[in-house]
């Protein structure tokens, strides 16, 4: 699994016009699920996101996290994250879950995401969306789940 973070002092999807999700001061997070996501992934991911700390403290250096500024969360699903450009001009998607298996997967994740209490918007699964996002830094972070499995041996 894997995820894109934004700090953004608002942020909002909108489809087909309409809002269906908006936040201010967070986290945009982009979603992409890989073919062998697992719940370990989901919550290695969940809480690494709203236990990073990335937002700034009185002294401007990244020493808060989302949890500690109140930040909401405005959670995307993006199966372009897991594309492979290793050959040709046109990117490859074989390592992205099929959307039914994704859309669950991205479901749970929502879920263990909220059960923190911080404000979770989403937008919506397997549509066109219009995402509009206030950068703030700009401060942009990549995680990648399989990071997990490399920090215990090392």
């Amino acid at each position: 699994m894997k995820a894109l973070l934004q700090r953004v002092t608002g942020a909002q999807v909108s489809v087909n016009g309409e809002t269906v999700g908006k936040i201010m001061q967070g986290l945009v997070v982009f979603i992409g699920v890989a073919n062998d996501d697992s719940a370990e992934d989901i919550q290695y991911l969940a809480r690494k996101i709203v236990e990073l700390r990335i937002f700034d403290d009185a002294e401007g250096k990244f020493n808060l996290s989302a949890l500690d500024v109140n930040g909401e969360l405005l959670l995307v699903s993006q199966f372009t994250l897991l594309a492979s450009t290793r050959k040709g001009r046109r990117p490859g998607f074989t390592d992205a879950a099929p959307p039914e298996i994704a859309e669950a997967l991205f479901n749970q994740f929502v879920q263990q995401i909220k059960t923190v209490g911080l404000k979770v918007e989403t937008g919506r699964f397997q549509t066109h969306m219009l995402v509009e996002i206030n950068n703030d830094g700009p401060v942009t972070i990549f995680i990648d789940s399989r990071e997990r499995l490399s920090s215990r041996t090392a």
